[in-house]
């Protein structure tokens, strides 16, 4: 390598680019497997992975799924003005603005894009309250995508907001069984992001979320001490986020605290849920119906509602019959007060802060190298949908 202070995934760019330029990979070659590389340089696979997608990015090379990574058919047209001494790490440049495909700046002034799974919930609009606050102070304007929770979906619009010209990228990731690739290259590449409600497990970002293993003990002690011993914890939806790892720790870890059982039948993770239509085959319809519940914890305030709706149609009150309580307030503000216990996130807190953590990293107030983790102690905000087991029983007598 030519300058082993340089970060790893850079080190392995810079010794395909002097492959490419010596000519000793031509067009259509293919280089080595990302297990191969792993072992070649003896680093991880986020690091290959990082320096891959950089690769590709910069046209040096394309990938083919399942066949691996080849030289670009126009290689010549990158290595064409460069000279025999082959690149050097200063070669790499990150320009301030993206470039559009005839290679100008797409300069759109001070404009952040904000990328959002969906707007399903009031959470999101909250959230989108608080970055709005925060970014018109620092006159930025505000650009919005929904990506329909599609993993696809989220690429295309980060690559498309870089295309448009934005200073800056606020991404609430959506739910997938892998890293989405594109979040991946922002890293490598130094451009301004920071990630709201999730985190990369082991990969060191800007991130604002909440504490999800706080916030999943703090609703299980509530419901425990108002004596439910049959607590279940529902998702609605079967792909894997850390968000929701972590809650389900924190879930597990109070039971055990409490010195009870874990019980995987409680723990309501493997379907989907079609809020459109009401279908009493579904296995939380049936779950509900026979009462293999005192108290249900929902991961977000859509699905508590749903789950309320539910025991309406059966015939079941709340919080007399079951206690309810969600993640995030379903409560629109329009009334005196809500009905629904729950935790709040502070999502127009966390909105504000993903804000600000974003422009001090354009305005260089703080350095693209270091990171700032922000993590909020959720709060549990009492209301009517839960009761004390005491208070069910005197209820029916």
């Amino acid at each position: 390598m030519q300058n082993d202070r340089a970060p790893l995934y850079v080190q392995i760019q810079q010794y395909f680019k002097n492959l490419i330029h010596r000519q000793e990979l031509k067009s259509n070659d293919k280089i080595p497997s990302e297990k191969d590389l792993m072992k070649q340089f003896n680093v991880s696979r986020i690091t290959v992975a990082n320096a891959l997608v950089q690769l590709a990015k910069e046209g040096w090379i394309y990938r083919v799924p399942g066949r691996g990574s080849f030289v670009s058919e126009r290689i010549g047209d990158l290595i064409g003005g460069l000279s025999e001494e082959g690149l050097s790490e200063t070669d790499i440049v990150t320009p301030d603005y993206p470039m559009t495909a005839g290679g100008q700046a797409a300069a759109v002034g001070r404009t952040i894009g904000l990328i959002l799974p969906e707007l399903a919930d009031l959470f999101a609009l909250r959230l989108i309250e608080g970055i709005s606050r925060r970014l018109t102070e620092k006159d930025y304007r505000l650009h919005i995508v929904i990506t329909s929770n599609s993993i696809d979906r989220e690429k295309e619009a980060i690559r498309s907001l870089l295309h448009f010209g934005v200073q800056g990228l606020l991404i609430f990731p959506c739910d997938a069984e892998t890293y989405n690739e594109e979040i991946l290259s922002l890293k490598a590449t130094g451009f301004p992001f920071v990630l709201i409600d999730r985190y990369l497990a082991g990969i060191d970002t800007n991130v604002v979320r909440s504490d999800g293993l706080i916030g999943g003990k703090r609703a299980v002690d509530y419901l425990w001490e108002l004596g439910h011993r049959d607590i279940a914890i529902c998702s609605d939806s079967i792909l894997p986020t850390i968000t929701v790892e972590d809650r389900i720790a924190g879930y597990m870890e109070s039971l055990k605290h409490h010195g009870a059982l874990i019980n995987p039948a409680l723990i309501l993770t493997d379907f989907n849920v079609d809020y459109k239509n009401a279908d009493e085959t579904h296995p939380l319809y049936r779950f509900v119906r026979n009462r293999m519940a005192t108290a249900y914890v929902t991961l977000n305030g859509r699905l508590g509602i749903h789950i309320a709706s539910i025991c309406r149609s059966l015939g079941l009150r709340i919080p007399e019959d079951v206690s309810i309580l969600t993640f995030d307030d379903p409560y629109s503000g329009l009334a005196e007060d809500g009905f629904y216990t729950h935790i709040s996130q502070s999502e127009t807190t966390m909105g504000e802060k993903a804000a600000s953590i974003l422009t001090d990293v354009i305005e260089r107030q703080q350095a693209r190298e270091q990171y700032v983790k922000t993590v909020l102690a959720p709060e549990l905000i009492v209301r009517h949908s839960t009761a004390s087991v005491s208070e069910r029983e005197s209820s029916r007598a």
